[in-house]
């Protein structure tokens, strides 16, 4: 792992840029000599590890007493997509506009990336967790749930995830969801305009967590009140510290 910057922010938290290869990464750490937990921070699949929203909860964590890290993982932000996954997207919004079905297209790539995404992924946080002043347990907490599913699935250092319900998860990960048995956290959007409800409430039932909390509030895909991000923080600290 190769730090490429770093600056100390103004809320106690510090920084870094990171390579590991060719993956590209960010990890905020507190200010703090005490070793602290780590946090697997994913943004939904194909957005960059730069969007503010996920920048702006990575923050709010790491000042809480996290390392939290976030990649660019195979086909998503800047890092190269197949000739195959941008044949896809653009099919998918050649079909929105139309109003047209898009389940099947939705499986044509995200199924893909996540099987991708994963090896960077599992490379980063072994990575991770031989740094001084990172240490277990990991807590996963991200927009991409299908992401999460398969790596709270294969990865038996995940103690704890956060998954938001608003992306699309392919068939495959939603048979793996009985396979997921650490505490969960799952946030819906009430009135999510790309994601059926129903849909939604079929996945939280899959879960083979024996602790597993709902939280539903009512508005759209991008309007998750801004509370969740300090509840996910007790959900952390409960199981993480």
């Amino acid at each position: 792992m190769h730090f490429t910057s770093e600056q100390r922010l103004d809320d106690g938290v510090v920084e870094r840029e990171f390579t590991l290869g060719e993956i590209p990464g960010t990890l905020w750490t507190p200010e703090s000599a005490a070793p602290v937990p780590l946090v697997l921070m994913s943004h939904n699949n194909g957005l960059p590890k730069a969007d503010p929203r996920l920048v702006a909860r990575a923050r709010y964590t790491a000042a809480r007493g996290y390392a939290v890290a976030t990649i660019d993982a195979a086909g998503c932000g800047d890092r190269p997509r197949s000739t195959a996954d941008e044949q896809a997207r653009a099919d998918l919004r050649r079909a929105m506009q139309a109003g047209e079905p898009v389940d099947e297209i939705f499986e044509s790539f995200i199924g893909p990336m996540v099987e991708k995404a994963v090896p960077d992924w599992r490379t980063t946080l072994d990575a991770l967790l031989a740094l001084p002043g990172i240490d277990g347990p990991v807590g996963y907490s991200g927009g991409w749930t299908a992401l999460g599913i398969r790596l709270a699935v294969v990865e038996p250092r995940i103690a704890a995830a956060g998954f938001f319900a608003g992306g699309y998860v392919p068939r495959a990960q939603r048979e793996e969801a009985r396979q997921v048995t650490v505490p969960l956290l799952f946030l819906l959007q009430w009135d999510d305009e790309g994601n059926p409800r129903r849909r939604a409430l079929d996945l939280f039932d899959a879960f083979g967590s024996k602790e597993k909390t709902l939280h539903a509030n009512l508005g759209g895909h991008t309007g998750t009140p801004w509370f969740e991000l300090e509840d996910g923080c007790r959900f952390l600290d409960r199981h993480l510290k």
